[in-house]
């Protein structure tokens, strides 16, 4: 058949052809009634997929975790079920309608779940060490996570898949990717913890770290040591969490006491920062206020003894993602240990008097770094 004929056939050119008036109007009547139902039909694959692959990574974390628990010669008998009932902890957090002394109550409950969880390890693991009670402690904590992550995501899409409701399915299609990349780097920090790497978050504790080497060390709170050095007439109080335990240490607390002893004319802050897309890793900022993350509590504390004893609080970071804050720590974020030490002197050298006494914090999981 040849093109001419086609076209007569099929009445191309013609607006009046009933053939191609079907042609056009059956997809547009289509869409107009079942367009949504279609929209939901194509997100819920997408999102099964991934709800599927946040499946495979909480298996994996709790069989890493178990893995690594019952290769510790302390390990118990029961080891598998003590693991699965801590890697279910959740923590209710307090009533906020009266926003006065919230703070308190969610630190409260925070270190309540921190000192049952350690306990807990403890038990398991009669006689181990402290790193080993710590390592295994942020294992639960990342399995625990990531579990949440899941039942969260797969109980949003059941909801949204059972009522046929495409608005709720909606936002968390948008949001997905960015669980996604949180998810993955939590996968992949299990191994990091397990074998007792540095991650990039320890990039503050690093530079705080090299700060202190050689020098005399004291615990000023839990989990956190102190030692002190001079810098061009300076008095510098070096703070960071105990390392090589994977743990950030208390250092809201150990200002507290600090304080108590020493007048300050400054706090510098060294920490991780996420990176805004389009910038490198590694790169180095100062600003200014309490550089921290976590739930705020610790951050807040520091803010609050800064304000009452009229101490100007200066921040020094280190930019990266989410993934490399996490996972090992990459040869861009450690080469910006050396410019970050720069820019602390920097930052204390133009801000304080020559015979002046700063703190400088190393904020972050001080895994694999000593001190």
């Amino acid at each position: 058949m040849e093109l001419a004929d086609l076209e007569e056939f099929f009445g191309l050119g013609d607006d009046t052809n009933p053939l191609m008036m079907l042609v056009w109007i059956l997809p547009v009547i289509l869409f107009v009634f079942y367009g949504q139902r279609i929209q939901l039909m194509v997100a819920s694959g997408e999102i099964r997929k991934q709800i599927k692959k946040l499946d495979e990574y909480s298996t994996q974390s709790m069989k890493k975790t178990t893995a690594y628990v019952k290769e510790i010669p302390q390990a118990g008998k029961g080891v598998e079920e003590s693991v699965r009932v801590m890697a279910d902890y959740f923590t209710i957090p307090p009533v906020d309608m009266d926003p006065t002394g919230v703070v308190a109550k969610v630190r409260h409950v925070v270190r309540t779940r921190e000192e049952h969880t350690r306990r807990q390890v403890e038990v398991m693991l009669p006689g181990s060490r402290d790193e080993e009670v710590a390592r295994v402690q942020v294992l639960l904590e990342v399995t625990a996570s990531l579990r949440m992550v899941h039942r969260i995501v797969n109980h949003m899409y059941l909801t949204a898949k059972r009522q046929n409701n495409y608005p709720l399915i909606l936002p968390l299609q948008m949001m997905l990717p960015f669980v996604m990349e949180e998810a993955e780097a939590m996968r992949d920090a299990v191994d990091a913890f397990k074998k007792g790497q540095p991650v990039g978050d320890g990039v503050g504790p690093a530079v705080v770290g090299a700060m202190m080497r050689g020098l005399s060390k004291r615990n000023v709170s839990y989990q956190t040591v102190s030692a002190e050095s001079v810098f061009e007439g300076r008095r510098l109080i070096l703070l960071k969490a105990e390392g090589p335990s994977p743990v950030v240490g208390r250092p809201d607390d150990a200002l507290q006491e600090i304080i108590r002893e020493t007048d300050l004319d400054a706090i510098v802050m060294v920490d991780a920062a996420l990176k805004m897309e389009g910038e490198e890793s590694g790169i180095v900022s100062r600003g200014f206020g309490a550089a921290m993350g976590g739930t705020g509590t610790e951050r807040f504390r520091i803010e609050e003894i800064a304000v009452q004893n009229k101490i100007p609080v200066f921040c020094v970071v280190v930019k990266q993602s989410v993934k490399e804050s996490i996972t090992l720590m990459s040869k861009a974020i450690h080469g910006a240990v050396e410019t970050a030490t720069g820019h602390v002197h920097a930052v204390i050298r133009e801000n304080t008097p020559s015979d002046g006494s700063v703190l400088v914090i190393g904020v972050g999981n001080t895994g694999g770094i000593g001190q």
